[in-house]
């Protein structure tokens, strides 16, 4: 098995294609980090089977295990204090003393993580800083020529990447927002703390997820030689909806994919009608204000 002797796999999971390598193997994962020229400090997810390996690898208290009953397999990671160092390495933890892990809830990418019998990691099969792919042949594209097997698993049902909620020292705050909305976990753990511990998750550089053309976002129209990624009834070319019925979800799924189509017309640059903050709405916007390089 590609995973077991050192290579890297191109993954499917219900939120992005992931790039997939042993977790505990240093030299695997800094084979990760030179496919995607990331940066060195930013830690990675580890995916896991169950919840019972999770915490094999992590320290979970009660919270933690509520949000895992209620949300895993599914598109959240949980961040906590690090049990076995050893089976995530340093590397992959930024040299953190936390660990970030979920169980996904693509079959598939449970299928993998079983037969090859540890944690991955798996950050998405993009070049650092690149929209996160959302269909096989994207993800190949991206990193295909660093992977040493790839399982093609249809296009991502989610399209953003796993909510991040730390739970450390009794506190539980979200540190990315994903398709588990602030409310859904309020719902399980009551209110969330605010957090400096944003460190301690993937995802959160000031740019990112960004195509080559640059990108404005709350747009109510573009330039002749620029491309209107619209949201809602009439809004712009239906080509470059991302939800003409105005629907936060298929949003979601279209982003990734639709900045990638609209970068590879080359336009002067690419424009993003107003995504209301509610709900899935938050992660949206945040990766929108990261694909147009700040975070406000």
């Amino acid at each position: 098995m590609a995973l077991r002797a050192g290579q890297l796999v191109i993954m499917p999971t219900e939120t992005v294609y992931g790039l997939a390598a042993d977790a505990s193997n240093p030299e695997a994962v800094a084979r990760i980090f030179e496919a995607k020229g990331r940066p060195r400090f930013n830690p990675l997810i580890a995916h896991v089977a169950d919840a019972v390996e999770a915490e094999s690898i992590a320290v979970f208290d009660s919270q933690a295990r509520a949000l895992a009953e209620a949300f895993w397999p599914g598109p959240m990671t949980i961040v906590a204090p690090v049990r076995a160092r050893d089976r995530v390495c340093d590397l992959a933890r930024a040299g953190l003393d936390s660990v970030a892990i979920r169980v996904p809830g693509h079959a598939k990418a449970r299928a993998v993580i079983s037969a090859f019998g540890g944690p991955v990691v798996a950050p998405s099969a993009n070049r650092s800083g690149r929209p996160s792919p959302t269909t096989f042949a994207d993800a190949v594209e991206e990193t295909g020529a660093s992977a040493g097997a790839a399982v093609d698993g249809g296009r991502c049902a989610v399209g953003v990447e796993s909510t991040v909620v730390s739970v450390l020292d009794g506190k539980v705050s979200l540190l990315r927002p994903g398709s588990v909305t602030r409310e859904d976990l309020e719902a399980v753990v009551g209110p969330l703390h605010e957090s400096d511990q944003g460190h301690r998750s993937p995802g959160r550089l000031a740019l990112h997820y960004a195509p080559d053309a640059p990108v404005t976002i709350n747009a109510t129209e573009a330039p002749t030689d620029g491309i209107l990624l619209g949201f809602g009834e009439g809004v712009g070319d239906p080509r470059w909806s991302l939800s003409p019925k105005g629907d936060l979800r298929e949003a979601a799924a279209n982003l990734f994919r639709l900045l990638r189509e609209a970068d590879r017309t080359r336009p002067s640059a690419i424009w993003v009608s107003p995504i209301p903050t509610h709900g899935l709405g938050e992660a949206i916007n945040d990766r929108l204000r990261r694909a147009a390089g700040f975070v406000g």
